[in-house]
């Protein structure tokens, strides 16, 4: 395991090679604001909050996203430096003038002293940054690929096929869990679970315990999982409780 040592904030810090300068700040619990990074997928830069400035041991400046940037020797980062707070203050700017009403970003702005943006504020986008955390947690984790991000420019959005139900997603919620900022939302009502996403709404069916008659999981997941793992077809009649 080679290990390299590099300077964040005046800090040195020593960290494993080919870890990310925003997956060590963490680590060392130093606050980079970011959007669209987990660590359970690909990263991805799409948001640009965790913009830093580095120098390289051989002396180059400029301005990085952390979550792409690996780390190497000699190494410094800067993560607050007045370069970096105006390209934050931009970013985050920006971002909510696409989603005015996403809570998250209106903390983020008032954490950087943004009362107002100076851009147009745009209706519709319903929260929705375009980050592709929950299009990736899709394809990389759940493995189906229910969502993507369609169209191009100003009309990017994240939809599914044809803005229509999703014949492949098994509504396990994993797109709702990583959402950063509530973008989607899942309601489970009696015997249905509601997926709402910022551009449509799908419906499933979900298991009925065969003991205590509760309704516990989606059908199409705990079948997507008898599939994956090569389960018996009776494996989920009972629900969690009632296994025990």
């Amino acid at each position: 395991m080679n290990m390299v040592k590099f300077t964040i904030d005046g800090r040195e810090v020593q960290a494993e090679e080919g870890k990310v300068i925003l997956e060590v700040a963490r680590e060392n619990h130093i606050y980079i604001p970011s959007l669209c990074y987990h660590e359970e997928v690909a990263a991805y830069g799409a948001c640009r909050l965790c913009m830093v400035e580095i120098t390289t041991s051989r002396g180059r400046q400029r301005l990085v996203t952390s979550c792409l940037y690996p780390v190497e020797e000699g190494l410094i980062v800067k993560t607050d430096s007045s370069r970096v707070t105006r390209v934050r203050r931009l970013v985050t700017e920006l971002l909510l003038s696409r989603c005015p009403d996403s809570e998250v970003l209106q903390e983020l702005a008032r954490k950087l002293g943004i009362e107002k943006p100076r851009f147009p504020l745009e209706q519709g986008n319903r929260r929705c940054i375009l980050c592709a955390l929950c299009t990736r947690a899709c394809q990389e984790v759940v493995g189906v690929s229910a969502i993507s991000l369609v169209n191009r420019g100003i009309n990017r959005q994240m939809a599914t096929p044809f803005y229509d139900f999703s014949e492949v997603c098994i509504a396990c919620g994993t797109c709702a869990e990583i959402c950063p900022t509530n973008a989607i939302t899942i309601e489970d009502v009696g015997d249905t679970r509601k997926v709402i996403l910022p551009h449509v709404t799908m419906e499933f069916k979900l298991k009925i315990c065969n003991v205590c008659g509760r309704y516990w999981a989606p059908e199409r997941q705990l079948n997507h999982i008898i599939k994956q793992a090569n389960l018996p077809p009776d494996a989920f009649d009972k629900c969690p409780d009632c296994r025990e």
